[in-house]
């Protein structure tokens, strides 16, 4: 089970995103209606497309970048799976948390082979603060993947210290 957490992560979270982009994209019209209202304000579905970085950086510069942005995250999802395979093989909890990070940087990967750009569609806000910026599920998996492994790496160490 161990050494198979990361793959069934990484899969899970790659499927998840995937299927909630065609879904809420295609299946529920996102991409004709452009908005719906879910749970105003605190959930909304809004059409996005992301052909940059976090809120649109490097959003505007064209083929190059849109090529470069799939190298760099192939790269990390490289770099990502052999740390954590040979550092922490052993630790189901940072495997999890790889897989999550891998399968939402695939997930995005495979966004920008298809459509040149990233599907985003998630948008929340609350407490009287509008948030004009949209995400997606693999934005959600990248970051908590990304947190998990911070947060779960000095047990991770100690654990597996000589």
């Amino acid at each position: 089970m161990t050494r198979s957490a990361l793959i069934w992560a990484a899969l899970a979270g790659f499927l998840a995103d995937q299927a909630s982009k065609y879904v809420v994209i295609h299946a529920m019209g996102l991409s004709r209606r452009m908005a719906i209202d879910v749970l105003p304000p605190l959930l909304n579905f809004r059409y996005g497309e992301n052909r940059g970085i976090n809120f649109g950086l490097l959003g505007n510069d064209g083929e190059l970048t849109r090529w470069l942005l799939i190298l760099f995250s192939l790269i990390v999802v490289f770099a990502v799976w052999y740390w954590v395979r040979t550092r922490h093989a052993g630790s189901v909890r940072m495997l999890l948390c790889a897989g999550l990070l891998i399968g939402g940087a695939l997930g995005n990967v495979i966004d920008r082979l298809l459509y040149g750009y990233v599907l985003d569609f998630l948008n929340m806000s609350c407490c009287g603060i509008h948030n004009p910026f949209v995400f997606n599920l693999a934005d959600v998996f990248i970051f908590a993947g990304a947190i998990g492994l911070v947060l779960f790496e000095p047990a991770s160490r100690a654990r597996n210290a000589p």
